[in-house]
């Protein structure tokens, strides 16, 4: 008589070996800004508002020198000089700071709607300028703001500090180096509470998650996918029912390439719980980064050689505007265009617009360079 088996034994059978991660050590890449040697030129700041914080946090914590500031409140304009560079001095208007021998750099940090007039008016005044971003809210006059710093010989580029963040200045390093092959396909999504905005001048722009905030995400996509053309972008938003700001705060977008897809999707309503991840795969690889913001982040690129977890150092705010300002100086000092130019930024704008007009018609849109003006009242 056969022998019964034992439950134990038949588990014991059926039981399949977990199979063991192999991991490597993480590429070394350079992700962190890298600073000009021994450029410091004088730096003028046009427009003092509460991001203006992170800005001059970084510039002092980099070594830069910002000796001039203005603003139409101009206590707020003394109260960032005295926080950060007492010797600075505080004009009454751009007009002023623009004639300052000691200024070769202007930082522009205005809302959109003002800020293409300032810009014109330091390329004709001879500085070199970083932009707030979005850059302009018409392409057509976006190609004209460069076509003429080009003419003047300055330099004009836009604060675009996304690119700078630890985990996206590492994949935009890991696919320039050839570790993710060709890119395929991204995901980035956003869960975060954006209702701050109620009360501020942010609660009467249309698109303030598409556009204003989303500009990031649009520009990451455009890195991600360098040189790899945009077909058409879907794009829809919707207001949640608990929301307090008065544009949507849920959105999302679809990208379709010729060979790839991204897929962007925001959640400006999410009060607790929240989460930011971006998945990034290509031919050899993927890379995936996650954590509950903007500033905290895990990432894992895993290849054929199994899984790494590079150790980032550094942060989005406020490193990411050190890295648009440092590329800037860099660019300034060996005669270059700087990677971060107004002229590439346009690029990225052309998928946001795209992307704009498709949550206006709900249909899908091409992605065009040609001239696209947004209201942002």
């Amino acid at each position: 008589m056969a022998k019964k088996k034992s439950v134990r034994g038949t588990q014991r059978a059926n039981k399949t070996p977990e199979k063991r991660v192999k991991r490597f050590r993480a590429p070394v890449l350079p992700y962190r800004p890298n600073h000009p040697k021994g450029y410091r030129p004088g730096i003028g700041l046009i427009g003092c508002g509460g991001i203006v914080d992170m800005h001059l946090k970084a510039y002092r914590k980099a070594g830069y020198h910002v000796v001039a500031f203005t603003d139409p409140n101009r206590h707020r304009a003394e109260q960032r000089r005295d926080a950060y560079y007492p010797r600075g001095r505080v004009v009454d208007c751009a007009e002023q700071l623009l004639a300052q021998e000691n200024v070769a750099v202007v930082d522009i940090a205005t809302h959109p709607e003002e800020r293409a007039t300032l810009i014109q008016a330091a390329i004709r005044a001879g500085k070199h300028v970083l932009s707030q971003k979005p850059f302009v809210t018409d392409l057509a006059v976006g190609r004209k703001l460069v076509n003429q710093a080009k003419r003047k010989g300055v330099k004009l580029a836009v604060n675009q500090n996304g690119r700078w963040a630890p985990h996206v200045s590492y994949t935009r390093q890991a696919i320039a180096a050839g570790l993710l092959g060709k890119v395929s396909s991204v995901d980035l999504s956003v869960h975060w509470d954006h209702n701050w905005c109620a009360k501020t001048r942010f609660n009467t722009v249309p698109h303030l998650v598409l556009f204003d905030f989303g500009i990031h995400w649009f520009d990451m996509v455009h890195c991600f996918f360098r040189g790899q053309k945009p077909r058409e972008v879907i794009a829809s938003t919707c207001r949640t029912i608990s929301q307090r700001t008065k544009p949507p705060l849920l959105a999302q977008a679809v990208i379709q390439y010729a060979h790839g897809q991204a897929s962007i999707i925001f959640r400006g309503d999410t009060c607790w719980g929240a989460q930011d991840r971006s998945v990034v795969v290509g031919t050899r690889g993927t890379l995936v980064s996650s954590g509950p913001d903007l500033n905290n982040q895990t990432v894992t690129l895993s290849t054929d050689q199994g899984v790494a977890s590079p150790r980032l150092v550094t942060q989005w705010f406020p490193d990411g505007f050190d890295g648009t300002m440092s590329e800037l100086l860099s660019a300034i000092q060996e005669d270059r265009e700087p990677t971060n130019s107004a002229r590439d930024n346009l690029d990225s704008l052309a998928l946001c617009f795209a992307a704009l007009r498709s949550a206006d018609s709900g249909r899908p849109c091409t992605v065009s360079s040609r001239g696209t003006v947004f209201s942002t009242a």
